[in-house]
């Protein structure tokens, strides 16, 4: 019961691969490397679909993401001095610096292969300030750490890898869904439940395998239909060079019958395969 099983076997990978249909965002305006326009996909242009960007299931962290992501062609400190509001005079409040922070983390961020659903751009992730602020939020103290600046890009970059590879995982279900949802599919939110085991989970911890130490519930835009992902993250030994170490077990959670059906025929496939 390996988590090799986190996604269908190779015969549903022949189908096309929606994050191939994908087009690319064109963030931030002002670099020139990112001036070609998008265009919608029909299949997400229904009538209920006509509307600004959903905002209710978009972190307020995402409005002004694109202001943070470097553009290669502009210096770090540029794109620093360009966020400051002209409300204020202030940088966002969760890039802010905070009391007592032993050195300078910086605030630029990096922009996922993501896409947001009801939008034509993509998930962006946290700078290592915000990662910072966000951990302190949490309890933790750096001062009971021997922590250093070197340690936050790393983290920034295992959590990302992290995130990288569940959307991958992702596709590979997405695929058995490529004719009814031709476009692919949209990430439109996400959650932490590192405390809520899954059943999955604690049947294999019963037969002896380790708890995962954290899991997200992903809800995915299906052209339409939305379509929630369990993840369960698990230890995987050391960091590798592209900053993979999590073994992810990634599956459709069982909300209906087409998760159910998708899930029998991904194990069918593995076991007489």
């Amino acid at each position: 019961m390996g988590l090799s099983a986190s996604s269908p076997a190779a015969t549903a990978q022949s189908a096309a691969e929606p994050s191939k249909q994908h087009q690319v965002a064109s963030p931030p305006s002002e670099c020139p490397m990112h001036q070609e326009k998008m265009r919608g996909c029909p299949m997400h242009m229904k009538a209920s679909d006509r509307r600004a960007e959903n905002t209710d299931d978009v972190p307020a962290h995402q409005e002004r993401a694109y202001e943070y992501v470097a553009c290669p062609v502009k210096s770090g400190a540029s794109q620093v001095n360009d966020d400051i509001d002209p409300s204020n005079m202030m940088p966002p409040p969760n890039q802010l610096p905070s009391p007592d922070q032993p050195f300078p983390l910086s605030t630029v961020r990096e922009e996922s292969s993501i896409p947001r659903a009801h939008s034509d751009k993509k998930w962006v992730y946290p700078s290592e300030q915000m990662f910072w602020n966000a951990m302190l939020r949490k309890g933790w103290r750096w001062k009971d750490d021997d922590i250093t600046s070197e340690d936050m890009t790393n983290i920034i970059k295992i959590h990302n890898q992290n995130n990288e590879q569940a959307w991958k995982e992702i596709l590979k279900w997405e695929a058995l869904h490529a004719v009814e949802c031709p476009c692919g599919p949209s990430l439109m939110r996400f959650g932490g439940k590192a405390k809520e085991y899954s059943p999955r989970a604690r049947i294999r911890s019963w037969m002896g395998y380790e708890l995962p130490f954290d899991r997200h519930d992903w809800i995915v835009d299906r052209c339409g239909k939305e379509v929630r992902y369990v993840i369960d993250y698990y230890d995987g030994g050391a960091v590798d060079k592209n900053y993979q170490f999590t073994i992810l077990d990634v599956r459709p959670a069982f909300d209906s019958l087409s998760a159910v059906w998708d899930r029998m025929k991904v194990a069918w496939w593995r076991w007489t395969s």
